[in-house]
């Protein structure tokens, strides 16, 4: 696990897309396309508006969903529709190189296998995501990996469903599908998180985001995440 600092949200985001950035090089240099997953939030909506000008192989790039809530397109909680309009809309991924997840029909559990066999698609079976980038929750959870939820014990998917958290549920990816990535990015700022990065960086405590797997996997976070950080941290 390496550790990279900033001094605030806007500069970890920049790091996070440089870190991105190369990765999707790399990964389109050695396997001809690179997959990636994000998760939402306004640091991350940050870090994707600096990637989208960055020099990457977008038309061998595609983009998926660490997880999203079960509503409809046009609710505001949907992550969907920022990915849309950052890296769509006004930047340069091709609409169709936007891996949705399908959260939106009668029949959730077979739209998650379909969405799994979609990830196989562009990244084998088992399916192996170049980067997954993570955020971390002020109760410990990452994805929509939530501290009590069956979902967090799943390990025969990739990809499933959660219970209610915060008055919806969620499709996500699982921690399986996380801990094969080959490259793991968290991305941490503000107070709030402080307690939480303290546990992941050190490995303590069994929160959902401390169980996710720890080698090749990168911590950018700012001043005020690190604020209870003290002595070593890297492995």
């Amino acid at each position: 696990m390496r550790l990279k600092t900033a001094v605030d949200p806007q500069s970890a985001a920049r790091v996070a897309a440089e870190e991105i950035a190369v990765l999707c090089r790399h990964a389109a240099r050695e396997r001809g396309r690179a997959l990636v997953a994000f998760s939402g939030g306004e640091t991350p909506w940050l870090m994707l508006r600096a990637l989208r000008a960055m020099d990457l192989p977008w038309d061998r790039t595609w983009v998926a969903q660490v997880d999203e809530r079960i509503a409809p397109h046009c609710d505001g909680r949907r992550n969907l529709a920022r990915l849309e309009e950052i890296l769509v809309n006004e930047g340069p991924l091709p609409a169709a190189q936007l891996l949705a997840m399908p959260v939106e029909g009668d029949d959730l559990e077979a739209a998650a296998t379909d969405y799994q066999r979609l990830l196989e698609q562009h990244g084998g079976r088992p399916m192996r995501i170049d980067l997954v980038q993570l955020g971390l929750g002020t109760d410990g959870h990452t994805a929509s990996l939530v501290p009590g939820d069956a979902v967090l014990e799943v390990q025969d998917r990739d990809v499933a469903l959660s219970g209610e958290y915060q008055g919806l549920r969620r499709m996500t990816l699982t921690r399986p599908a996380l801990d094969r990535a080959r490259q793991r990015l968290w991305l941490v700022t503000g107070p709030g998180k402080a307690e939480r990065l303290r546990d992941l960086l050190a490995g303590a405590g069994d929160a959902p985001a401390v169980r996710v797997a720890r080698s090749d996997t990168v911590v950018v976070a700012d001043d005020d995440a690190l604020a209870l950080v003290s002595g070593p941290v890297f492995e």
